[in-house]
């Protein structure tokens, strides 16, 4: 049995979550269909894709590239809109049945809970939105009866070795991680990392700032904050096991110990069309894991001393309240001073590390503490970088 067709709403269409899903949208036409994309500022592919995929609306949030994707668009159906209210607005329309949220960072915090509000199945990528402002976006998805389907490669592969498992309680997820490019070097040798090599992961090619934060272990501290709010398990629960062949995408431990594992080549198109088609799967024509040639697995501990914002992660997941809001907002302009070599790469945990000692503590925080939470981290972590600077 085939599902309906389901018409996507894409927040983020030209990041590399959203390029990716408009492949897999390509090759499921029957299935899926672009309704709204919404874009940063990358104008020019955002008028490429709306002209290849003719959705009903586009939203370009930076306001002064409006009239470039206008005039563009104008011989189209297709309307155009601007900023980040049009992008809450798109959400809620009839025509939407899934909203894929892959915008970069805490920007992606308001259109989801805007889409969780207008009843909305999300398709989530961006892992901030969970990490901010957990305990909010699930509760309200609970109210609003909707379903959100995890895209990571991670959540997705914790996701599928649950199907069939609802009933049974989980002791334990195991979370994989490369280890990024810096797997096994020391802060020696961290001291001297450029721009550059931080970018060249081994095993993934995605956008700058997750490929920082995979270099640095922030980007499976974030998961692992995730992770603890879509399967609704304990700190303790969670664990991160380096596996440098990214084959294994992530496991989960039952009661009875038995423990069940995803893999799969690491290709986050295949996530992303789960994410999209569930309960479906759906006949893809992407390349086949063949075991002989990962004749070897192999699996370590994770070096958290080396790479302190794990550390760091953990140490939020634990405190919860607006911690995990602040370890995101100070590692967001910590990773943005990094890309623009006003900070070096030993000194990204510092950022994170100050503000997590400096920001007061909220146990039970609201949107507004979150939002005020964020602000203040974000005042602190530039006056840092600017001292470091």
């Amino acid at each position: 049995m085939h599902p309906e067709l389901r018409r996507i709403a894409i927040l983020g269409s030209t990041g590399s979550i959203g390029r990716q899903a408009l492949e897999v949208i390509s090759q499921q036409k029957d299935y899926l269909a672009v309704e709204v994309l919404c874009a940063n500022s990358n104008a020019d592919l955002l008028i490429d894709q709306a002209i290849t995929f003719k959705p009903n609306c586009v939203v370009i949030c930076d306001e002064s590239k409006y009239e470039i994707v206008n005039d563009a668009l104008k011989a189209s159906d297709i309307k155009v809109y601007s900023g980040i209210e049009s992008v809450c607005s798109v959400v809620g329309m009839e025509t939407v049945d899934v909203v894929l949220a892959a915008m970069v960072g805490y920007a992606g915090l308001r259109p989801v809970l805007a889409a969780i509000n207008e009843g909305k199945t999300i398709a989530l990528a961006n892992k901030e939105t969970l990490v901010v402002a957990g305990e909010l976006v699930t509760q309200l998805a609970r109210e609003k009866g909707v379903n959100i389907y995890p895209v990571d490669s991670e959540h997705s592969a914790i996701f599928q070795c649950l199907v069939g498992e609802w009933h049974n309680p989980i002791e334990k997820i195991l979370l994989t991680a490369s280890g990024g490019p810096f797997r096994g070097k020391d802060n020696e040798y961290l001291q001297t990392v450029t721009r550059e090599q931080a970018l060249n992961h081994p095993n993934w090619t995605m956008g700058d700032k997750i490929t920082i934060d995979s270099a640095t272990m922030m980007n499976k501290g974030l998961e692992m904050i995730e992770a603890k709010w879509l399967f609704e398990v304990k700190p303790e629960q969670l664990e991160v096991i380096i596996h440098p062949q990214s084959v294994v995408h992530s496991l989960v431990q039952f009661e009875d110990g038995s423990i069940k594992a995803q893999m799969g080549l690491p290709d986050m198109r295949l996530p992303i069309q789960f994410a999209l088609t569930f309960p479906h799967r759906m006949k893809s024509s992407y390349p086949r894991l063949n075991f002989f040639e990962h004749a070897s697995l192999t699996f370590e501990p994770p070096d958290t001393k080396t790479f302190r914002n794990l550390a760091l992660a953990y140490e939020a997941l634990s405190r919860a309240g607006n911690v995990p809001c602040i370890l995101n907002a100070a590692n967001e302009v910590a990773v943005e001073a990094f890309l623009h070599d006003r900070i070096k790469f030993v000194e990204l945990p510092d950022v994170v590390e100050y503000c997590m000692g400096k920001i007061s503590f909220k146990g039970k925080p609201s949107y507004q503490d979150y939002v005020a939470t964020d602000k203040e981290t974000r005042k602190y972590a530039s006056e840092l970088v600017l001292k470091m600077t």
